[in-house]
């Protein structure tokens, strides 16, 4: 289980340092690709197959579906944590996510996000002051 927020630097080669406690997960490599609101998320092999999986099973009829199927899939890279734990985040990944310098190790469950800094206090300070209302709408959803 993947929980908790970090802030590591990305280096010149584009590696960062994953929280220590998320490496034993992330052994037998992992897939990271394009998220939501911009931030990259990076799912271990065995939840990266769960997903796409559930991914090329949506309607190629559905244009919102192929256009969702396209973001996520055609996104995604598999990546090695190396023997200090690092991922090197390819160049395309850091660019659609604005990464530099200070990034943001977001601990998720069974997913971590990367965000850029300053777009994750962007998100979070905008989340603050709506989480009443976001909580009334997760009711819906049973939580």
């Amino acid at each position: 289980m993947f929980i908790g927020e970090y802030r590591h630097n990305l280096d010149a080669k584009g590696r960062v340092a994953l929280p220590a406690r998320f490496r034993d997960e992330l052994k037998g490599g992992a897939v990271v690709t394009r998220g939501l609101d911009n931030a990259l998320t990076l799912y271990t092999n065995a939840e990266w197959e769960k997903i796409a999986r559930k991914l090329s099973a949506l309607p190629l009829t559905n244009a919102s579906a192929r256009a969702f199927v396209r973001h996520i899939l055609a996104g995604a890279m598999a990546v090695d944590i190396d023997s200090v734990g690092r991922v090197v985040v390819p160049q395309y990944l850091r660019k659609f996510a604005n990464l530099s310098g200070t990034v943001i190790i977001a601990g998720l469950y069974n997913r971590i996000e990367i965000w850029n800094e300053s777009d994750w206090q962007a998100y979070q300070e905008s989340a603050l002051k709506d989480t009443e209302n976001i909580a009334e709408q997760l009711t819906d959803l049973g939580v």
